[in-house]
């Protein structure tokens, strides 16, 4: 039986036995494969990347561009901290540079390394590939909401944020049919923990991500 998208699992955590997700793209890729970071420098499907364009504060921005059947949907707004603000901003981003790498079959997602480092980033290739490697997909919108910033010391900041993907549905990329069938259940919200620091270009990139099995029902 098919089951929604586990969107985000596999790049919340850090180890391989956590790849073994109960979805349609579930990862069960190696360590080999996380040593090439999917769609981020090679593929058979190249696409021209689009010149980074200079953010309202300077940094140059690899752009990112989501399917019109996918979208991330970002509650709670300004905090009135920029700091803070700038914290969130980065973290949107990196959510949807990893979103994007998943579902855009392109041989270039600069923004994946942009925005993601270490961990964060080899657990997203293991997640990515998963996909890749059982021809699936999903189309859909994810919800975030419930985001906290936390700053700790040395340009290291933490984000905590539910995730609700119950609006999300997998997509065979073979036949291109989408199983909407698929009822709500537990499974499809999240907690997690990210641990963000501040790179010499003054961007919050995301090094890790941890998945708080414990705390998921104060999502729903």
């Amino acid at each position: 039986m098919n089951r929604r998208p586990a969107l985000l699992a596999a790049a919340a955590l850090t180890t391989a036995a956590a790849l073994t997700l109960s979805a349609c793209g579930g990862g069960d890729g190696g360590s080999k494969d996380s040593e090439k970071i999917a769609g981020a420098d090679s593929g058979t499907q190249r696409d021209k990347s689009p010149s980074p364009k200079a953010s309202k504060d300077g940094i140059d921005r690899p752009e990112i561009k989501l399917p019109k059947d996918v979208k991330n949907v970002f509650e709670g707004g300004k905090t009135g901290d920029p700091k803070k603000d700038a914290v969130l901003a980065d973290n949107e981003r990196w959510l949807d540079a990893l979103i994007e790498a998943t579902v855009v079959e392109s041989g270039d997602h600069p923004a994946l390394k942009f925005y993601g480092s270490g961990e964060a980033l080899l657990s997203a290739a293991d997640y990515i590939q998963g996909f890749r490697k059982k021809n699936a997909s999903f189309i859909g919108t994810i919800r975030y909401y419930d985001r906290q910033v936390t700053f700790l010391k040395d340009g290291v900041a933490a984000v905590s944020y539910c995730k609700d993907g119950t609006k999300t549905y997998p997509k065979d990329l073979k036949t291109g049919k989408v199983d909407r069938s698929i009822p709500e259940s537990a499974a499809d919200y999240g907690f997690y923990n990210t641990r963000v620091r501040k790179n010499a270009k003054g961007v919050w990139q995301t090094e890790s991500v941890t998945y708080v099995e414990e705390a998921t029902k104060k999502c729903m």
